[in-house]
């Protein structure tokens, strides 16, 4: 697959009269296709909801986006509630707008999740009583399941539950359904993230397949009202140029095939499907640009940008893979081999290692693609860094800040009790 930046050379050097590199900036147009594909995908099943992973992309002008579409959000900390609430998914606006799937979860999350009118979704046994006794149990709740082990697709190993801090077993999901049934609990739902990233059309059908069975047993030996079963996120994006992008439509359709094979002779017909997406809706709509400033020449051939791992970390923390255009440069030949670096005072920061790209000249600015997901939302401030402005390019080609870059301010701004920094600009 061709990976093609959704803005040129020109549009660049156009924006950075306004706004300066390195920025982060979104593709509204690719974002709204995205998301009518995924409606249209599950349109087949009457309660179908997604829940926008609000850590991927905690940009409340994204989310709203993705509001106008119907779509929920799912929060993971106070933080994220508490803009959910802002946003108007707390109950009084939008019902069952927001998914609360935390772990290690405080007293005060619980409370607050509560009073909003969030679906709660237990990560562990443990958590039931931890809920009693703190926000009290809801009418409506979700359970998250564990089946340990590793997750297999036909004879390929795609992630390890066992070793997954997340989720219940399936007895203790039994023995949840049954307490919580008798304490009052009117709605059940379940919930599993069993592998990250995938990118095959099998694996939506193939956890599909686990849960709905799942949730046919836990109806025969609990009586338990099932009105809801939340896929998750796990739906991935090519981050490299040899894979083809997973076909939501596909998915959809074999999700259906399941559903109807399983759920619907079980008498569960009426159970409304939820997803959790993030990387998958906003992944590729996002990317950081970031202009060539040094070049360096000893054992290797190194390119250092204006942006560093503060800005995009993971191909520093995971050495994942992401594709870099040299804007201007798309048909000239990738005959030169680069360490494309930031500026930390890190080794590993670096976009790309030994990448074979065109001859990269001072000034030019680079396309770091797929970072729409897990790209600004994981950055931080190491070395003094500040995280850069969000821009987002609509579709009628303006664009927008939606967030402005940090200052020294801001970067200080926690000392405000110390006197020699309040004349800080």
């Amino acid at each position: 697959m061709k990976k093609t930046p959704f803005v040129t050379k020109e549009q660049v050097e156009e924006i950075v009269k306004t706004y300066p590199t390195p920025f982060h900036i979104y593709d509204e147009k690719g974002i709204r296709e995205n998301a009518r594909k995924v409606k249209e995908a599950f349109s087949w099943n009457k309660g179908f909801r997604e829940y926008f992973a609000v850590k991927a992309t905690p940009n409340p002008f994204l989310i709203q986006i993705l509001k106008e579409y119907g779509f929920g959000v799912d929060c993971s900390s106070q933080t994220e509630l508490i803009m959910a609430d802002k946003m108007g998914f707390g109950c009084d606006q939008m019902k069952d707008g927001i998914m609360f799937s935390s772990n290690a979860t405080p007293a005060e999350e619980f409370i607050y999740a509560k009073k909003l009118g969030a679906i709660i979704n237990l990560d562990d046994f443990t958590m039931v009583d931890f809920l009693e006794k703190t926000a009290g149990i809801p009418e409506k709740i979700c359970c998250r399941y564990n089946p340990g082990g590793t997750f297999k697709i036909s004879t390929t190993i795609m992630d390890n539950p066992g070793d997954a801090k997340y989720g219940m077993t399936k007895e203790q999901m039994i023995e949840a359904f049954k307490i919580l049934k008798a304490k009052g609990v009117k709605e059940f739902g379940i919930h599993a993230f069993l592998a990250s990233n995938t990118v095959t059309n099998e694996y939506y059908p193939t956890l599909a397949k686990e849960l709905f069975a799942l949730a046919v047993e836990l109806k025969e030996k609990t009586g338990a009202n099932i009105t809801f079963i939340n896929l998750s996120g796990g739906i991935g994006i090519p981050y490299t140029p040899d894979k083809e992008p997973n076909d939501i439509t596909v998915i959809g359709a074999a999700v259906k095939k399941v559903f109807e094979e399983v759920l619907v002779p079980a008498g569960l017909g009426d159970v409304a499907l939820y997803t959790e997406l993030g990387r998958f809706m906003m992944g590729p709509y996002g990317a950081l640009i970031t202009q060539a400033i040094h070049e360096k020449h000893i054992y290797k051939e190194y390119i250092g940008c204006d942006a560093c791992a503060a800005n995009l970390m993971r191909p520093a923390m995971y050495g994942a893979y992401h594709h870099i255009t040299v804007l201007g440069k798309e048909d000239q030949p990738c005959d030169h081999t680069y360490d494309i670096t930031g500026s930390l005072c890190e080794n590993n920061d670096k976009f790309a290692i030994d990448r074979k790209l065109p001859k990269i000249d001072m000034g030019d600015y680079l396309f770091i693609h797929d970072a729409g997901a897990h790209g600004f939302a994981m950055g931080y401030n190491y070395n003094g860094k500040l995280r850069s402005a969000e821009l987002l390019l609509h579709t009628d080609g303006s664009v927008q800040m939606i967030r402005r870059a940090e200052t020294v301010k801001d970067y200080l701004a926690t000392f405000d009790f110390c006197d020699i920094f309040k004349d800080i600009e």
